[in-house]
C-alpha cells in the first residue's frame, strides 16, 4: 500500500541520517581539529578517510616556533636596460609587441589627459593606471578573450587589449549616453559583458569571493575557460582575500588570483601593510600554488599568466600571483601622493624602472623601433586622446528613464509609481533642473 511504502521509505531516510551523524561524530574526533586529531588518532580507524589526508605529519620533539622561511624569489625575464637572460623566454611576437607598445603609449597618454580633464572640472574623478601597463597587458595577451575577468580599478588597459576605444572610456567617464553602463558608475568603473569584463565596484576585495564563485561556476562548465581577479596590496588586508581565496581552494575553482603589489595601499606602505613575505607568502598556507613575478617584465608576466592558466585547466586549481610593481601616479584624483612619497621614489620609478620605458629599450634593441617612431606615435595618440574626450563630452546623458530600467526584468508598481512621481515633480519644478543635458 502506499502507507507502507512511505513508511519503508522514512525507515531507510532516518537510518541513513543516524548513520551520517554518528559517522560525522567519529570523523570528527579524528581530523575536525589538530589538537583532536592528535589526542584521538590512537582511536581512529585506519580506514577513515582524512580531509587533510595532504598533510603528513611531521612530528619532532623540539619546542620551537617557525617565525620565517625562505623569501619567495621574483621570476623576471628582462631587466630594466630592455636586456633578456634568455631569448627562449619570450613568446610574443615582434607584431604582437608593437601592437602592445602602442596600446601602451595610448594607455599612459589617455591616464594623462583625463587626469588633467578631471582638474579642469570636466570629469568627477579619475584614477591613472601609469606605472602598471605591463601587468595589464601581459596578463591580456596571455588570457583568452572569453575568460572572465574582475578587475579592481586599475586595469583598464585589459578592456583596451579586448577592444575598448578611446571613445569607449571617454564616454564612460563622462557618464553620457553613449556609455555601456548607462551613467550609473563612477568613472574608471568600466564593466562590459560582451567582453567578460565584470563592472568594478568601489569596495576593496569584494571581488574576490565573486571570482571564487565564478571559477567554481567555470570548472563545473568544462569548456576550458578560467576567471581572472585582480587585486592590490591593500585589498590583500581585507577579511574577502581570506575567505576569497581559502573557498576557491577548496571548491578548485579555475581562478587566477593577481595581486598588483604596487607598493602603496593609497598612503599606506607595504610595510606597514603587513609583516612577512609579501602577498605571495599565504599562497602555499592555503594549498595554492603560487608566484612572484616583476610586474614592471611585459614578459615575465606573460609567461607566468599563461603557465598560470595551463595549471589551472589542466589540474582543476586556482592560481596566486603576486607583481611586484609600483603605482607612479596619485592613488587617485582624491590624493596627492606627494605628501606621503618622496619626489625622488617618483622620480627613480619613471627613468629607471618603468614597464613602457623598460619595452622601449628592448624595441630598440631588436632595432624594431627608434625615438623618431615613438616621438609620432606619442603625437598622434594626444590627438587622438583630446578628440575622445571632446566628443565624449558633447554627448548627451542618459535619458531619465533609464534610472528605473534594468532593476527588474519587468517593473513592480512601486518602481512606476516612483517614476510617475518624478515625472510629476520635474514637469513642476522642471525649470529648476538642467533637463536639456538627458536624452529623451
Amino acid at each position: 500500500s502506499t502507507q507502507s511504502t512511505w513508511g519503508i521509505f522514512l525507515s531507510v531516510v532516518c537510518r541513513n541520517m543516524l548513520a551520517a551523524v554518528v559517522g560525522r561524530r567519529a570523523f570528527g574526533l579524528c581530523v575536525c581539529g589538530s589538537a583532536r586529531a592528535s589526542t584521538f588518532s590512537s582511536k581512529c580507524p585506519s580506514s577513515y578517510p582524512s580531509p587533510q589526508a595532504e598533510l603528513t605529519p611531521s612530528f619532532t620533539n623540539r619546542l620551537e616556533f617557525i617565525s620565517a622561511h625562505e623569501t619567495i624569489p621574483t621570476y623576471r625575464v628582462m631587466d630594466p636596460d630592455g636586456n633578456v637572460t634568455s631569448p627562449n623566454e619570450v613568446h610574443i611576437g615582434k607584431d604582437r609587441l608593437l601592437h602592445i607598445y602602442s596600446d601602451m603609449i595610448r594607455l599612459q597618454s589617455m591616464d594623462e589627459i583625463f587626469y588633467e580633464a578631471q582638474r579642469q572640472g570636466r570629469l568627477s574623478f579619475y584614477m591613472t593606471a601609469i606605472g602598471e601597463e605591463a601587468t595589464h597587458f601581459g596578463t591580456a595577451e596571455a588570457l583568452q578573450p572569453t575568460d572572465e575577468v574582475y578587475s579592481q580599478y586599475r586595469e583598464s588597459g585589459v578592456l583596451m587589449h579586448r577592444g575598448w576605444s578611446l571613445d569607449d572610456f571617454a564616454n564612460q567617464c563622462f557618464s553620457n549616453r553613449l556609455d555601456t553602463g548607462k551613467g550609473r558608475q563612477m568613472p574608471c568603473h568600466y564593466g562590459d559583458a560582451r567582453r567578460h569584463f565584470h563592472t568594478i565596484s568601489s569596495p576593496l576585495a569584494t571581488q574576490i569571493p565573486q571570482a571564487a564563485g565564478t571559477g567554481f561556476a567555470l570548472r563545473k562548465e568544462g569548456r576550458g575557460r578560467i576567471c581572472a581577479c585582480f587585486f592590490g596590496d591593500g585589498a590583500a588586508s581585507e577579511g574577502d582575500f581570506f575567505a576569497g581565496i581559502n573557498m576557491a581552494s577548496t571548491l578548485n575553482a579555475h581562478t587566477l588570483f593577481f595581486c598588483r603589489n604596487n607598493g602603496w595601499a593609497i598612503s599606506t606602505p607595504t610595510h606597514e601593510q603587513y609583516r612577512g613575505d609579501g602577498i605571495a607568502a599565504r599562497g602555499p598556507a592555503l594549498g595554492i600554488p603560487t608566484i612572484r613575478v616583476d610586474g614592471n617584465d611585459i614578459f615575465a608576466i606573460h609567461n607566468a599568466v599563461t603557465k598560470a592558466r595551463e595549471l589551472i585547466v589542466q589540474q582543476n586549481r586556482p592560481v596566486l600571483l603576486e607583481a611586484i610593481t609600483y603605482r607612479i601616479g596619485h592613488h587617485s584624483t582624491s590624493d596627492d601622493s606627494t605628501r606621503y612619497r618622496p619626489p625622488g621614489e617618483i622620480e627613480y620609478w619613471i627613468t629607471q624602472a618603468s614597464p613602457v620605458r623598460r619595452l622601449f629599450k628592448y624595441l630598440v634593441h631588436k632595432k624594431w623601433w627608434n625615438e623618431e617612431r615613438d616621438g609620432a606615435l606619442k603625437e598622434q595618440v594626444q590627438k587622438d586622446v583630446l578628440q575622445a574626450l571632446e566628443k565624449a563630452g558633447e554627448v548627451p546623458k542618459p535619458p531619465i528613464s533609464d534610472l528605473f530600467s534594468d532593476v527588474y526584468d519587468q517593473p513592480t508598481k512601486e518602481l512606476r509609481r516612483q517614476e510617475a512621481e518624478l515625472h510629476e515633480h520635474l514637469a513642476k519644478y522642471g525649470d529648476k533642473y538642467n533637463l536639456g543635458q538627458y536624452s529623451h
